[in-house]
């Protein structure tokens, strides 16, 4: 409690002056609110999905905590491999699996695998089976049809409902509404970010939306990794040590200047779901370009800022339904609905040829000037921040605003009573005050005298204890019991009709959360794009054509993203894997020459223009690619209980041999290298055959290799499939010159000796281990090096004078035989 007025009181007669004051309680100071990290706040997604599988179909839903919302996917049809279903569950990592406990043996066999999986990251997903009755297809749509949605106006008939949720919800998919309704039994029943609440308190959905995996390129987890796609490492503040990882330096890293977080979070899901739909593809690269003409840089950069006051709207939605509304959410809510007036307002004026400005200035509806105007007219924002709860502005109710006038003139009024009520008290008490105590009301507080020692000490006539408070004694008397009848609790009374208004706020809101979540969808798309432009305008790349007819890929002086940045000069190179000739490219060259570099840059500027963003490359023609497979590097994991070679067989070639068709891009480095020299070597020829073997079918393969045995042996069937190229190099005399260019061609030499004295090995090392070579590589006899051995002969004979020295031939336990069979003789042995 704190003083909120005081006026000096009369001085009685006595010892000294006696003052009487009123006091009123006042909140603790408030921070400010710290919209840029109004995100950090949210707890960690959870991701719950239902599957169901059903005659070569499946009917797929999950449910998102990090937006309340509900994703389905049509019923799509699936091998008994359940590949689809893998790759949804690779991309969105769910933390439960719920499905029908009766399962033929497909999927049981699965889910056995998936529930065996320990290496998974970051864990497991829970198996959750349900009884096959919480999956009927009647009782599920009664789920759907009966549920609470706020995003669906109270205003609607039953009717209207089931109209409205059939516009969205394809009924007609059997599968995927019964996966729904499992899905709700399954969310109902774990009671998923309402665990705490009333029961009656049901879980928060704001929309469902559909997702599908039509047209997709196919990427493993490998070829994210390998190419550094995406790259996490620990964060190196030891603030933000426990938050988990950042972004190292990957194309993610790079391309991601994102202002929203659902920028980045969309962002994200475009490169895991690089797509073959040119129409998607050509309508992203639109946008692209229209902010890359010099004269619409400006207009990029307000969009830009403008973005950045788009926020969390689901969390804030959510934290509506659930009535747990922040202070600072409505200032937040109201930042991002008149940044999204002012997106549409910029989009209206940008050529509406370009269907995202259209739908900005279509889908931006007036009911976001709607929300704007009544959170400004009926919040206010200073007063909510210095109460730290909703309050609002002067002339919306007249109830509280004269309230809020009793309220404050009242600390005059009882500095006036606390005046009164001293000159009833005893002299000796020298100062008092009438202070107010919301639910307990108006209390009369004086100084605790020296003489007021027990219990019974603080009774006073007319005066009824209440209690002890720091050193300061409190009371009811007949003045503030009058008080209390007169005034009531104003300060609850007043919380209670401003909640009030709050609560009716929200509803309108709520009813309005359609456009809102419109908002965040386009806003985010918007700020992907503009990220994509600002970077390919700051590192040069150039918009690639997609091609339908062509099989593979065309790159004109194609750069690597990440190795340019670097690098102090970069060296481009070509690529043309279209027709079908040359599909198969096998690379040789020294080590350190760039083979590595040159197919990571093929496969990177194809996922580029695969997820829609320029490409670094003066000119780029992608033809109809449906996957990109790799075996560049080893990922060795003991928990694996596989070597690397294994690995590389198992994880790596094995998919693209098995999965690889006419339309896949294949990029194989050091293939081989992980076990015996002519097994891994036989082993890349069979590889290499298998796909020759299958003649115009035969993926677009780019093979790096240092085995040159596999070209000097004619391991290779010769023909027009096969094309040789090898990474251009100058001997000048004892030094090797990399040009790092990619030409026609085989290199005669991998010149190991070169690069090993780079890495600074001795030169007798070096010098030795070329020796050796070329005496393997002429098939004659090794012989070990004379200098060397005299070296090491001598060394033994010293050791063998030096035990002979120290003998001491008076010993009577010394037994000179075993000395020579123990000592002498095996250090002879090595003399001779």
């Amino acid at each position: 409690m704190a003083s909120v007025g005081a006026t000096p009181g009369r001085t009685p007669q006595g010892p000294g002056p006696r003052e009487a004051s009123a006091s009123f309680p006042s909140p603790a100071p408030v921070p400010e609110p710290r919209e840029a990290e109004e995100e950090d706040e949210e707890e960690p997604a959870e991701i719950h999905l239902c599957v169901l599988w059903s005659s070569g179909y499946l009917g797929i839903a999950y449910y998102d905590t990090s937006d309340s919302t509900i994703y389905f996917m049509p019923d799509a049809p699936d091998h008994e491999s359940l590949q689809l279903l893998q790759r949804v569950l690779d991309e969105i990592d769910p933390q439960s699996v719920v499905t029908s406990a009766k399962q033929d043996e497909n999927m049981t066999r699965f889910l056995g695998k998936l529930a065996s999986q320990e290496h998974r990251e970051p864990k497991r997903p829970e198996i959750i089976l349900l009884p096959s009755v919480d999956f009927g297809l009647e009782i599920s749509k009664q789920r759907l049809l009966s549920g609470n949605y706020s995003f669906i106006p109270d205003s609607m008939t039953a009717t209207e409902k089931i109209l409205f949720l059939s516009s969205i919800i394809p009924f007609d998919c059997l599968l995927t509404v019964r996966a729904l309704g499992g899905l709700l039994k399954f969310l109902g029943r774990r009671r998923i970010g309402v665990e705490l609440e009333d029961y009656n308190v049901s879980i928060p959905i704001l929309g469902f939306k559909k997702f599908a995996l039509t047209h997709l390129v196919s990427i493993d987890q490998d070829t994210y990794s390998v190419l550094q796609i995406f790259k996490s490492e620990p964060h190196p503040s030891v603030y933000k040590v426990a938050s988990g990882l950042k972004e190292g330096l990957s194309l993610f890293g790079i391309l991601n200047r994102c202002r929203c977080k659902w920028g980045e979070k969309l962002l994200r899901l475009w490169f895991t779901r690089p797509t073959q739909d040119l129409e998607e593809l050509n309508s992203r690269l639109d946008v692209i370009q229209f902010f890359l003409l010099p004269q619409n840089l400006d207009m990029a950069q307000m969009l830009h800022r403008l973005l950045g006051h788009i926020k969390n709207v689901p969390l804030i939605l959510k934290r509506m339904k659930l009535s747990h509304t922040k202070v600072s959410d409505w200032q937040v809510l109201y930042k991002t609905v008149y940044s999204a007036l002012g997106l549409r307002d910029a989009c209206r004026s940008l050529p509406q040829s370009i269907q995202l400005f259209r739908d900005i200035a279509q889908e931006f509806s007036d009911d976001l000037h709607h929300i704007a105007s009544l959170i400004g007219k009926v919040v206010d924002f200073e007063g909510s921040l210095a109460e730290n709860r909703f309050t609002v502005l002067p002339n919306i109710d007249p109830e509280i605003d004269e309230k809020k006038r009793r309220l404050t003139g009242l600390p005059s009024f009882l500095t006036e009573v606390a005046r009164k009520e001293l000159e009833n008290l005893d002299p000796r008490i020298p100062s008092c005050s009438v202070i107010y105590i919301p639910l307990i009301g108006f209390l009369l507080c004086i100084p605790r005298l020296p003489s007021m020692v027990e219990t019974s000490d603080f009774e006073i006539e007319g005066l009824d204890f209440m209690f002890l408070s720091e050193e300061k004694l409190h009371y009811r008397s007949a003045r503030t019991k009058e008080l209390d009848a007169l005034l009531g609790d104003l300060h609850c009374d007043i919380r209670d009709q401003e909640t009030l208004l709050m609560y009716q706020l929200q509803c309108q809101v709520l009813a309005r959360a359609a456009v809102l979540t419109q908002v965040l969808d386009l806003a985010s798309r918007l700020d992907v794009l503009l990220a994509l432009a600002s970077a390919a305008r700051d590192y040069g790349y150039s918009r690639p054509r997609y091609s339908p007819r062509l099989l593979g890929v065309r790159i004109q002086n194609g750069r690597h993203p990440l190795m340019e940045l670097c690098a102090r000069t970069f060296v481009p190179n070509s690529a043309e894997c279209g027709g079908y000739k040359g599909r198969v490219k096998v690379i040789t060259g020294p080590n350190s020459s760039g083979k590595s570099i040159y197919l990571k840059q093929v496969g990177l500027i194809t996922f580029m223009a695969l997820v829609g963003s320029f490409v670094p490359a003066e000119e780029a023609e992608i033809g109809a690619v449906d996957a990109i497979f790799t075996r560049i590097h080893s990922c060795e994991s003991i928990s694996l209980g596989l070597s690397t070679f294994m690995i590389d067989l198992n994880q790596q070639v094995a998919k693209a041999v098995n999965n690889a068709t006419e339309r896949s891009l294949v990029l194989i480095d050091e293939f081989g290298k992980g076990t015996n020299t002519m097994d891994g070597l036989a082993l890349l020829a069979a590889v290499i055959r298998h796909w020759l073997a299958l003649g115009p079918t035969c993926p677009h393969i780019f093979v790096a290799t240092n085995f040159l045995s596999l070209i000097q042996l004619q391991l290779l069937p010769q023909g027009p499939l096969v094309q040789y190229l090898t990474m251009e190099t100058c001997e000048d005399g004892n030094d090797l010159v990399f040009f790092y260019q990619v030409c026609e061609g085989v290199a005669n030499a991998s010149h190991a000796s070169h690069t090993a004295a780079q890495a600074g090995l001795p030169e007798k090392l070096v010098a030795r281990g070329k020796e050796v070579s070329d005496l393997i590589c002429s098939g004659k006899p090794i012989k070990p090096v004379k200098e060397l051995l005299k070296e090491k002969q001598m060394e033994n004979c010293q050791m063998l004078v030096d035990k002979f020295l120290k003998l001491d031939l008076e010993d009577p336990s010394l037994d000179l035989d075993i000395f020579m069979r123990q000592e002498v003789l095996p250090a002879a042995a090595t003399v001779l």
